[in-house]
Protein backbone atom coordinates (compact mmCIF):
# COMPACT_ATOMS: atom_id res chain seq x y z
CA UNK A 1 0.00 0.00 0.00
CA UNK A 2 1.53 3.02 -0.59
CA UNK A 3 1.20 6.09 1.12
CA UNK A 4 1.03 9.77 -0.14
CA UNK A 5 4.22 11.77 1.12
CA UNK A 6 3.78 14.66 3.59
CA UNK A 7 5.24 17.33 1.39
CA UNK A 8 5.05 17.35 -2.22
CA UNK A 9 8.01 15.50 -3.97
CA UNK A 10 7.58 18.06 -6.68
CA UNK A 11 9.53 21.30 -6.53
CA UNK A 12 6.49 22.82 -8.51
CA UNK A 13 3.71 21.46 -6.05
CA UNK A 14 6.08 22.47 -3.40
CA UNK A 15 6.33 26.20 -4.60
CA UNK A 16 2.63 25.99 -5.34
CA UNK A 17 1.73 24.74 -2.38
CA UNK A 18 4.09 27.96 -0.13
CA UNK A 19 2.05 30.58 -1.97
CA UNK A 20 -1.43 29.04 -1.25
CA UNK A 21 -3.23 31.37 0.10
CA UNK A 22 -4.10 30.91 4.03
CA UNK A 23 -7.78 30.16 5.60
CA UNK A 24 -7.86 32.77 7.84
CA UNK A 25 -10.93 32.58 10.56
CA UNK A 26 -13.75 35.31 10.37
CA UNK A 27 -14.06 37.95 12.95
CA UNK A 28 -17.74 37.85 14.52
CA UNK A 29 -19.66 40.93 13.88
CA UNK A 30 -19.35 43.60 16.30
CA UNK A 31 -23.08 45.22 17.18
CA UNK A 32 -22.47 48.75 17.85
CA UNK A 33 -25.14 51.27 19.22
CA UNK A 34 -25.92 54.19 18.17
CA UNK A 35 -25.77 57.56 20.19
CA UNK A 36 -29.50 58.02 21.64
CA UNK A 37 -30.88 60.77 19.15
CA UNK A 38 -28.38 60.29 16.84
CA UNK A 39 -29.33 60.40 12.87
CA UNK A 40 -28.92 57.23 10.39
CA UNK A 41 -28.01 57.60 6.55
CA UNK A 42 -31.11 56.09 5.47
CA UNK A 43 -32.89 55.63 1.67
CA UNK A 44 -36.13 56.60 1.26
CA UNK A 45 -38.55 57.26 -1.42
CA UNK A 46 -40.82 60.05 -1.05
CA UNK A 47 -43.10 61.42 -3.79
CA UNK A 48 -42.12 64.36 -5.96
CA UNK A 49 -45.06 66.62 -4.09
CA UNK A 50 -43.91 65.93 -0.48
CA UNK A 51 -40.23 66.60 -0.99
CA UNK A 52 -40.88 70.06 -3.09
CA UNK A 53 -43.64 70.46 0.11
CA UNK A 54 -40.81 70.68 2.74
CA UNK A 55 -38.24 71.75 0.21
CA UNK A 56 -40.34 75.37 0.04
CA UNK A 57 -38.73 76.42 2.88
CA UNK A 58 -35.29 76.11 2.04
CA UNK A 59 -32.35 74.80 3.48
CA UNK A 60 -33.32 72.21 6.72
CA UNK A 61 -35.85 70.32 4.69
CA UNK A 62 -34.53 67.13 5.73
CA UNK A 63 -34.83 68.31 9.18
CA UNK A 64 -38.79 69.45 9.06
CA UNK A 65 -39.42 66.17 7.67
CA UNK A 66 -37.73 64.23 10.92
CA UNK A 67 -39.84 66.64 12.80
CA UNK A 68 -43.20 65.61 11.15
CA UNK A 69 -42.24 62.09 11.57
CA UNK A 70 -41.56 62.77 14.66
CA UNK A 71 -44.60 64.58 14.92
CA UNK A 72 -46.72 61.59 14.17
CA UNK A 73 -44.96 59.56 16.40
CA UNK A 74 -45.68 61.42 19.74
CA UNK A 75 -49.44 61.46 18.19
CA UNK A 76 -50.00 57.83 17.49
CA UNK A 77 -47.86 55.03 18.88
CA UNK A 78 -46.32 52.27 16.92
CA UNK A 79 -48.51 49.06 15.89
Amino acid sequence: MASTPRRPVNPKDAAEALFRPAKKPVAPAVERRGLPESKELVSLKLDSAVIAYFQEGGPGWQDRINDALRAVMRDKPAA
